[in-house]
């Protein structure tokens, strides 16, 4: 196996582990909100912590990773995320649950851009797409298999155990990462470089669209991370055996999503140049996604809705690959720096949207009015792709 496919193996190895990490919280949320006696709008704080604290420390995590390498930094983000993922067992109210779940996000921050990073480094253009959706495909696969690690768990020996699970296996990754990965040579290394600094690139329009962009699809991802179990359960009475099931879906056809929106753009770049062959795919996919959310809203059917709003994040996530692929086009030699302002917008999506419909449910006791919002919301996302240049 040529290496660059082995370090790929291991980023998408990460990829399911970061996912395994943050919705963990998500699915024990039940049991934890009981347990500790939180309301819903302080549980939406919990979730909020997150990526309040991700947000503050990718960019900064990026320009790390662009100065010191790949190696070093995402071997301290992994070790950092790890101990307070294995903290998260031992809180014991609203306070040390916050504290830790803040510190948790800062400690994860970082990790896919300096994923972007080496994918810049060992992958050509034409072949980024295709890189990056391996790699979201696998975040989904992680979303999907949580369920089904944290439910059993939870129910038979209660959801402290699972954060202690989680903790030691970041440390297994780590492990495996720092004897494995090597930096490519520079004859190896995808030769691109740019004279502008990653601040100028960030100051112009094409990057502000984008960011727009990621910000209205992370806002209906983060639902999906962070409500969807309570959504199934209180909003549309799933029971907690369903659950498993349910949950997970969304998660399974939003990996194939992600596969095949980035194969999908990587053909189109070939055949139609890259402009419009990064342009397609998250205009039609992120207005398809906005529909199906609104149709989800108007069922009554809890099995139709869980069909929909699978299909929905299925939609939504051919987008990720896409958009990263562009930031990396765009960033060349700063692409640590510019992925890390991507998914800073996208961070933003995620607090607005843990906080929005958490305090929108306590406010209205209506479930399906944040599912609504952020149908529209990702239709505009749609329509705001055509003002995107990607550059090779």
């Amino acid at each position: 196996m040529p290496h660059k496919y082995k370090i790929l193996t291991l980023l998408s190895l990460l990829s399911i582990l970061t996912f395994l990490d943050r919705n963990a919280i998500s699915i024990a949320g039940i049991h934890i909100t009981a347990e500790l006696g939180l309301s819903e709008s302080q549980f939406g704080w919990i979730l909020a912590a997150f990526t309040i604290s991700y947000a503050l420390f990718e960019i900064p995590t990026g320009l790390w990773g662009d100065r010191f390498g790949e190696k070093k930094v995402l071997t301290r983000i992994v070790l950092w995320w790890s101990l307070f993922t294995s903290l998260t067992g031992l809180v014991g109210g609203f306070a040390s649950l916050l504290t830790v779940r803040f510190f948790f996000g800062a400690g994860e921050a970082g990790a896919y851009p300096n994923s972007a990073i080496s994918i810049r480094k060992w992958f050509s253009i034409e072949e980024r797409g295709r890189a990056q959706a391996v790699i979201w495909m696998a975040s989904r696969i992680g979303g999907a298999i949580t369920p089904f690690v944290v439910v059993p768990l939870q129910m038979n020996y209660g959801w402290r155990i699972t954060f202690y699970l989680l903790g030691g296996i970041g440390i297994l990754w780590v492990i495996v990462w720092w004897w494995l990965y090597k930096t490519p040579e520079e004859k190896e290394m995808v030769a691109e470089r740019t004279e502008n600094s990653w601040a100028s690139i960030a100051g112009k329009k094409n990057f502000w669209l984008l960011m727009i962009m990621y910000y209205c699809y992370a806002c209906g991802v983060f639902f999906f991370i962070s409500w969807l179990p309570k959504y199934l359960f209180h909003g549309r009475g799933v029971s907690q055996e369903d659950l498993t099931y349910s949950a997970s879906l969304p998660f399974i056809l939003a990996a194939a999503g992600c596969l095949f929106g980035g194969m999908l753009s990587d053909f189109l770049v070939k055949k139609i140049g890259i402009i419009w062959g990064r342009r397609i795919v998250p205009l039609v996919g992120l207005g398809l996604s906005g529909v199906v959310m609104l149709l989800a809203t108007v069922t009554e059917s809890n099995t139709i809705a869980v069909i929909l709003l699978a299909l929905g994040l299925a939609f939504m996530d051919v987008t990720a690959p896409v958009a990263w692929a562009i930031a990396i086009g765009l960033g060349k030699q700063h692409s640590g720096a510019i992925t890390g302002a991507l998914n800073t917008a996208g961070l933003v999506g995620g607090t607005v949207a843990s906080l929005g419909v958490g305090y929108l449910i306590s406010w209205t006791g209506n479930y399906n009015l944040p599912v609504a919002l952020l149908g529209v919301q990702l239709i505009v996302g749609a329509l705001i792709t055509l003002g995107i240049k990607a550059e090779s």
